[in-house]
């Protein structure tokens, strides 16, 4: 009878001590307005301590990564770069080559479409004020726009602009590539799942607290405010990016004037109202976007699938394309069919 009571006893300490030890996993989120926009980032974790430790030291990876690239920073790399521009080569940092390097590979896969150094264009726009240049303006500038002009030397990790007066603009790819790195710092400290949103360009991993995935909705590009979505999917371990003509834009004489700018004409691509990119990696969904806005329907396809990344894309009229690998793992809502014509 003792023997069986001492049992007893020592079964009711190790459970007690199980569930003394034991936390439940929770969600916790935080915001912070970087990279000119709100970033937030959303982890899961048995502690709130390791969660908010995590978080900080991903938006602290996000903020250095924005110091590197910004382009209105005199002290940044990018400003170096663009400083010396028909000068010299400028050294860079690990982050800042391996992200010219990333650009200048979706350059070249998307001939072109995808090209950091329309910059010089864009910056003619003024979206606030509703200002567009002159055809003059655009003819005299846009000679300076051409990716192969930048070159790149991974012994030395150097990058030279070669003609005096371009410029490189990371804005097209960077937010993607921080959402990267914030993911890669969240899996260091060892957060368990987590998605983080860098304005239109998300990545997540892991589970939600259940065992269900992350579930993100796709805006509709005529919509009245960001809660108007045209669709919803599952983020397993993928990252996801979307580009539109209703981000930065004004309407003039009935012609909407936006800030994707073809590299080739210097003037806003037209034929897609928005486009959302899914794949592995931030870095290529954010500047995919961009490239495939650029692209149109066809052409734009066609590049996704050959470099294996999903697509949906919508039209002019509303009309929504996508990826045949995309079908299945999407959910449009009904009412875009009454959005069409808009």
């Amino acid at each position: 009878m003792k023997r069986l009571l001492f049992l007893a006893l020592n079964l009711a300490l190790i459970l007690s001590t199980f569930s003394c030890n034991w936390r439940k996993d929770e969600t916790y989120r935080k915001s912070e307005f970087l990279l000119d926009t709100i970033v937030t980032i959303t982890v899961v974790s048995d502690s709130e301590k390791k969660a908010g430790n995590a978080m900080d030291k991903a938006f602290a990876e996000i903020k250095r990564i924005g110091k590197l690239i910004n382009f209105f920073s005199p002290d940044s790399e990018i400003s170096a770069i663009n400083r010396n521009a028909g000068i010299s080569p400028v050294a860079l940092s690990p982050d800042t080559y391996t992200l010219l390097e990333r650009a200048t590979e979706v350059s070249t896969e998307t001939g072109g479409a995808f090209d950091m150094t329309v910059g010089v264009v864009v910056n003619l726009y003024d979206f606030h004020k509703k200002i567009r240049p002159s055809d003059a303006l655009i003819r005299e500038k846009l000679p300076l726009v051409n990716f192969r002009d930048l070159m790149l030397n991974q012994d030395k990790q150097t990058a030279f602009l070669k003609r005096k007066g371009m410029t490189v603009d990371a804005g097209g790819i960077a937010k993607g590539y921080a959402a990267d790195r914030a993911i890669e710092i969240l899996k260091s400290e060892g957060i368990k799942a987590a998605l983080v949103a860098v304005a239109g360009d998300i990545r997540a991993y892991g589970l939600k607290p259940g065992g269900t995935p992350w579930r993100v909705g796709i805006r509709d590009p005529r919509g009245q405010s960001m809660d108007d979505i045209i669709a919803t999917l599952e983020l397993r371990d993928m990252a996801i990016s979307t580009s539109g003509d209703y981000e930065r834009f004004f309407i003039e004489t009935g012609k909407r004037y936006h800030h994707l700018i073809d590299p080739k004409t210097g003037y806003p691509a037209g034929g897609v109202m928005g486009v959302t990119i899914v794949g592995p990696l931030g870095v290529y969904t954010d500047s995919l976007a961009t490239a495939l806005f650029i692209s149109g329907i066809d052409k734009g396809l066609k590049i996704a699938g050959t470099l294996g990344y999903d697509a949906l894309m919508i039209d002019k009229t509303g009309k929504i394309h996508m990826t045949d690998t995309l079908k299945n793992k999407i959910t449009l809502k009904p009412r875009m069919e009454t959005n069409k014509n808009k």
